[in-house]
């Protein structure tokens, strides 16, 4: 029998599936023929393959996979100048002056929303009728607006044979999930449409910190703060609302924030990133499965955010694992439980569970955010992580791999 993989973060917006079959929070709906069983499929003859052939099939796969959502929501989402899907008629940049506010009105760009994240002052706006994103784009440049930008869609994609029991009641350190909505969190808040709305992956990440069920988790005892940035909305999982969750995170005093989600570069999220740096909020990101051929992720390329990959159980690196541009830990994320449901569990694959199992660690000698202890606290872990590949650092496995014993392991 061919085995079966739930594999997580495999191609950004691969969770644009049909709903009962999909790990990922709220991009569900794109008919077929892109099914999770023809994916995950396809990823099972890809695996087989040599590496170049696996980064190729997986390259193709997320491009074909951006098209066709939007195909399905043309009035919702379309590509940005670089290809990757973004919320349509909507632009972001830097807060203008009154002389650049007006000059914008007069070419038919309308204010959606001013928005303050931890400092940031940014303005969504609504593109004119007939421009494209690319067009638009251009044009505020050159009427001398700043960090123009496209409000770009992050997301994972994975099947689940049932719903997640939700992670364990603690009473221990406040971890962060910027996700879809986590079921018995201790903390909720949404920022899009129809959140907070319970998630298959957004429940699983949190479930590998505080443990659920027969799943060990990280961090036993954990408490979970949980950022819907999906909800109900097709267009959900935007660069923008992951800046607002990471935002209240930091007022929450989140201490580390898991995200298992990827996408291309935003200014505006990583200029919030780095204004909770400030604060002392430790990010941990997944570098996603889209294979070494895919751009590199983010949120896991930003400075300073912690770049996690995955192994499986003899310790070898994903061979579908993306890549960042800079790498800190691996950490188990394959050949493993990461859920169970009624009193079930299930085989996971894919480097967004291992995101989770670094934050828990680091959240063990973490736990309040201070900017003056997470250099301690970071050493500590480095200290416990097993060197493998290349003697110290390389970009293979980072500064080795961390929580192995956090592995439930799969029959």
């Amino acid at each position: 029998m061919r085995r079966q993989w739930h594999s997580i973060g495999l191609v950004p917006l691969l969770a644009a599936m049909p709903a009962h079959a999909q790990l990922v929070p709220v991009i569900p709906h794109l008919p077929a023929p892109l099914t999770p069983e023809r994916v995950l499929g396809r990823l099972d003859q890809a695996l087989e393959t040599a590496a170049d052939g696996v980064a190729q099939r997986l390259e193709a796969i997320r491009r074909s996979a951006a098209a066709q959502l939007v195909r399905a929501y043309p009035d919702r989402i379309a590509l940005d100048p670089d290809g990757f899907p973004a919320r349509a008629g909507e632009v972001v940049i830097d807060d203008p002056d009154d002389a650049l506010a007006t000059r914008l009105q007069t070419k038919g760009y309308a204010v959606l929303a001013r928005e303050d994240v931890l400092g940031v002052r940014y303005v969504r706006l609504t593109v004119p009728h007939g421009r494209s994103l690319t067009q638009a784009i251009r044009e505020l440049r050159k009427l001398g607006a700043t960090g123009v930008t496209a409000d770009q869609l992050h997301a994972t994609s994975g099947s689940v044979p049932a719903a997640p029991a939700p992670p364990a009641a603690g009473s221990g350190t406040l971890l962060g999930v910027v996700d879809g909505g986590v079921a018995g969190a201790t903390l909720r808040a949404g920022f899009a449409s129809g959140a907070p709305h319970d998630s298959d992956h957004a429940t699983a990440v949190a479930s590998l910190i505080s443990g659920a069920g027969a799943v060990r988790g990280g961090l036993p005892g954990a408490r979970i703060a949980s950022a819907d940035v999906y909800g109900s909305d097709p267009a959900g999982g935007n660069a923008t609302a992951i800046a607002r969750a990471i935002g209240w995170m930091v007022e929450n005093r989140v201490s580390v924030v898991t995200i298992s989600l990827v996408g291309p570069a935003n200014p505006v999220l990583g200029k919030v990133i780095a204004a909770a740096q400030a604060r002392g909020t430790a990010i941990v990101a997944a570098v996603g499965n889209n294979g070494p051929a895919a751009p590199p992720a983010y949120p896991a390329s930003y400075p300073g955010v912690i770049a996690v990959t995955g192994v499986d159980a003899r310790g070898r690196v994903l061979i579908e694992a993306g890549r960042a541009s800079h790498l800190d830990y691996a950490a188990p994320g394959a050949d493993m439980l990461a859920m169970a449901a009624t009193g079930r569990t299930m085989r996971v694959r894919g480097t967004s569970f291992a995101a989770p199992l670094v934050a828990a660690t680091l959240a063990r000698f973490y736990p309040a955010a201070s900017p003056g202890q997470l250099p301690a606290a970071i050493a500590r872990v480095d200290a416990g992580a097993r060197d493998a590949g290349a003697r110290g650092p390389d970009p293979v496995f980072g500064r080795g791999i961390v929580c192995e014993p956090c592995r439930t392991p799969a029959q």
